[in-house]
């Protein structure tokens, strides 16, 4: 049995997972434009998506074996971190897809190292492989698509598919040391970013629409990109505080739990 307060923070952790997709939330801002944009990518459009993507997610690695240090305590600059990919996501919306090769590896650089920040808030030791590897793998938590199920938990079958690689990965690091080893010389790593990949592009992707949508342009880039961080931020923070409660009361308990609070949310939600 969850202590009240403990129950409260794993309620707010399922919204937060189990949240609206990227694109649902475009949706909502600019209509349905959007839906016409992700239908009518050109190959060529797709390809730069997947190169943009694939330079990102190195970037994201690069940062994750390197530089995620902070004193301990530090608090989370979430504020910061937004600014910064607002910023990046101007550029990207003045320049459309040709700037996505640069604009999207910044941000995603941005994003890694505030969603170790907030995993460093829920007590997560930052200096460790897994918690390193672990925040790479907020980049496929996409939320949920309007197709889902409202009582099944798309976030721990998103778990359960990369629980593999995320341990051979951490497994890899620690023994090589996080200076010693790069996407090239370690293949737990190459299979790691590959699973990543193939979730975090669909959300690029969404992204990269958007922005291709003649009336966006800078101003809307902008938006955009805060959507985008907004996104990640809010998957870190409830990934990160499941993680927390599941060292509390173990991991079968709180998925369990986790599954009761979302079962019970879509009953809710079907009342109304």
């Amino acid at each position: 049995m969850l202590e009240s307060q403990d129950l409260l923070e794993l309620e707010t952790a399922v919204k937060k997972l189990e949240s609206p997709g990227l694109t649902m939330q475009i949706v909502e801002k600019i209509g349905k434009p959007i839906e016409y944009a992700l239908q009518s990518l050109p190959d060529k459009a797709t390809a730069q998506i997947e190169k943009a993507t694939s330079l990102a997610l190195d970037k994201a690695l690069d940062v994750a074996l390197q530089t995620m240090k902070a004193p301990s305590g530090t608090m989370a600059s979430n504020a910061g971190h937004k600014a910064a990919a607002v910023i990046s996501g101007g550029v990207g919306g003045a320049f459309g897809l040709p700037a996505l090769a640069v604009e999207l590896p910044v941000s995603t650089g941005i994003i890694l190292r505030s969603v170790a920040d907030i995993a460093r808030q829920e007590g997560e030791d930052i200096e460790q492989a897994d918690t390193r590897m672990e925040c790479l793998a907020v980049f496929a938590m996409g939320g949920r698509s309007s197709s889902d199920d409202a009582s099944e938990t798309t976030y721990y079958a998103t778990r359960a598919a990369l629980a593999a690689q995320v341990k051979e990965a951490a497994k890899f690091v620690a023994r090589q040391g996080t200076r010693a080893v790069s996407r090239e010389s370690g293949p737990p790593l190459v299979r790691l970013i590959a699973a990543v990949a193939s979730r975090f592009g669909i959300v690029v992707s969404e992204k990269a629409a958007a922005q291709l949508i003649p009336a966006v342009g800078a101003a809307g880039g902008a938006a955009i990109n805060l959507m985008f961080i907004n996104h990640f931020q809010t998957m870190a923070e409830g990934h990160f505080t499941v993680r927390k409660l599941e060292r509390k009361y173990g991991k079968e308990c709180i998925q369990e739990e986790y599954k009761k609070v979302l079962s019970n949310k879509g009953k809710t939600a079907g009342a109304v």
